[in-house]
């Protein structure tokens, strides 16, 4: 499993930081059990990119672990374009260089209209808060049309220090459950680093960050917390998480 210190690089080459890395490997210490208990992942779909952190590029990382071919999805004609900048930058640096994604914009980002099934999995971040209440529902419906399995991640709306910071919007952990009524779904919260919100590093501090030796140290100090993150007190991690999420399975008929 890769290391806070290793994502730090595609995090870097989106132009987000430790705060990114971090996120990508707690979203990670979710995702790797629950993926292992999934049919083989041959087909996957990053359905919407991050609104405005970060161009998934642990999604990238992902299906190319897995063997799987790629499709990214999104309305914004920008956001594909950052992804692929940021993708170049990282292959750039010897990452992700088995990796093309096939991208597609669509009209509509509830509806997906311009994507085809079937997927093994279908997996966001950052996508469903952007959406009003009756267009997540319809999302929602579509995604597990469209994939095997589900694995979505939004912002916390009961972390109002994060959400007001980041200028995003959130859910409610309850509010994204009520989302997935009929399948079998695991969720909770994650991302919870100790250290504030919002800092800002410039390009030597970042050089700093990705050769130095007590930087190297503390990361790998992170890597063991976020580890204990799921120990914490569930009110503690309702109040301090980064990100809710939700992992569903579409039932079987």
């Amino acid at each position: 499993m890769y290391s806070i210190k290793s994502l730090y690089t595609p995090a870097l080459a989106e132009g987000e930081g430790v705060g990114t890395a971090y996120e990508y490997f707690a979203k990670r210490l979710v995702l790797r059990p629950w993926l292992k208990r999934q049919p083989p992942i041959k087909r996957m779909l990053v359905a919407g990119l991050p609104e405005k952190y970060g161009s998934s590029l642990d999604f990238l990382l992902l299906a190319e672990e897995l063997g799987a071919t790629a499709v990214v999805a999104d309305d914004r004609p920008e956001a594909i374009e950052k992804l692929q900048n940021s993708l170049s930058t990282a292959q750039a640096k010897n990452w992700l260089t088995g990796c093309q994604p096939e991208t597609r914009i669509v009209a509509d980002m509830s509806a997906l209209a311009e994507v085809d099934p079937p997927f093994d999995l279908v997996i966001s971040s950052e996508v469903l808060q952007r959406l009003t209440e009756s267009d997540r529902q319809t999302y929602v419906k579509r995604v597990m049309g469209l994939g095997t399995a589900v694995a979505l991640f939004c912002p916390n709306a009961d972390n109002p220090a994060h959400t007001n910071l980041s200028g995003l919007s959130g859910l409610h952990l309850e509010e994204l459950q009520s989302l997935f009524p009929s399948s079998l779904a695991k969720s909770g919260y994650i991302d919870m680093p100790p250290f504030p919100p919002g800092i800002v590093r410039d390009e030597d501090q970042r050089a700093q960050a990705s050769s130095g030796r007590m930087e190297a140290f503390a990361m790998w100090g992170l890597g063991y917390y976020a580890r204990l993150e799921k120990v914490i007190p569930t009110s503690v991690r309702r109040r301090q998480s980064h990100i809710v999420y939700v992992l569903a399975v579409k039932e079987q008929i």
